[in-house]
């Protein structure tokens, strides 16, 4: 499985760097927007829509709300929905305290997880396109944000596998640990200071940069694990089976959903 993950892995994150970095933001933008709408095709699911023509059509409302965004950006109304996406995660705290709220199949918890896509998955979009239009270096600052979580991930990874003892959520996620929450801000904040320097990123702008890339990676945990709950509610292993050995672009995705509108707003309050 590890090798299948990381074979995946190699072949997809060239492609994904590549359009980050030569893509301009308004064709990155749409790039993204379709992938977006492809992880809330997965979402759907999870949460309980199985009939096509709503899926669908759900589909072609995240798009809409995808656009109305585009033509709003340049005013107030980005950075009041990254904040939304801030604090829906802070909500998604307090909803993975209790695991059995909205779990029974009914049609309001149905709904209450079609809206919490919306939550998840719009914020998001502004989030990175924000970061990728931001400046110069935009296209950086988005590398940068995806290699703390992917850094994140990886570092969860092999400290939960060595050190792991103490569970995280064991009825969300049994194989997370605390081990692996260690790991993943390590991981994180070297990366975060090696690619702040690199963009000239110093003194105490450096260090607010350092402080971010914790909490990015605390949203990236929590986003982690609402996909998890999910999961856990729907009865399925993986949100999809797109890529093999990684499930459904939901499950690649779900840590960067929650970490995005976090490093953006970081980023703002910094001036970076």
């Amino acid at each position: 499985m590890l090798l299948q993950r990381t074979l995946t892995a190699l072949l997809l994150a060239p492609l994904v760097i590549l359009l980050i970095l030569l893509a301009p933001t308004s064709v990155f933008a749409v790039i993204i927007a379709i992938a977006f709408l492809a992880a809330m095709w997965e979402w759907t699911r999870l949460s309980g829509l199985k009939q096509t023509l709503p899926r669908v059509v759900l589909l072609v409302l995240t798009a809409a709300a995808f656009a109305l965004c585009w033509l709003a950006q340049g005013g107030i109304a980005w950075p009041i929905l990254i904040g939304v996406g801030v604090g829906w995660w802070l909500v998604v705290c307090q909803w993975l305290r209790h695991f059995a709220f909205g779990a029974a199949p009914t049609r309001e918890n149905h709904l209450m997880k079609l809206g919490a896509g919306f939550l998840v998955i719009v914020p998001a979009w502004v989030a990175v396109v924000t970061i990728h239009s931001s400046a110069a270096q935009g296209n950086w600052w988005t590398l940068l944000a995806l290699f703390i979580v992917w850094a994140a991930d990886i570092g969860a990874y092999f400290s939960g596998r060595q050190f792991g003892r103490r569970k995280l959520a064991p009825t969300i996620s049994p194989g997370k640990t605390w081990a692996g929450v260690y790991g993943a801000f390590v991981a994180g904040a070297i990366v975060a200071g090696a690619g702040g320097m690199m963009l000239g990123v110093s003194g105490g702008k450096l260090v607010g940069l350092l402080v971010l890339s914790v909490f990015a990676v605390i949203a990236s945990v929590v986003g982690d694990l609402l996909e998890s709950l999910m999961k856990r509610h729907a009865a399925v292993k993986d949100s999809g089976n797109l890529f093999p050995g990684h499930g459904g672009l939901l499950d690649r995705l779900d840590s960067v959903f929650a970490a995005m509108p976090v490093f953006a707003a970081g980023m703002l309050l910094l001036g970076l």
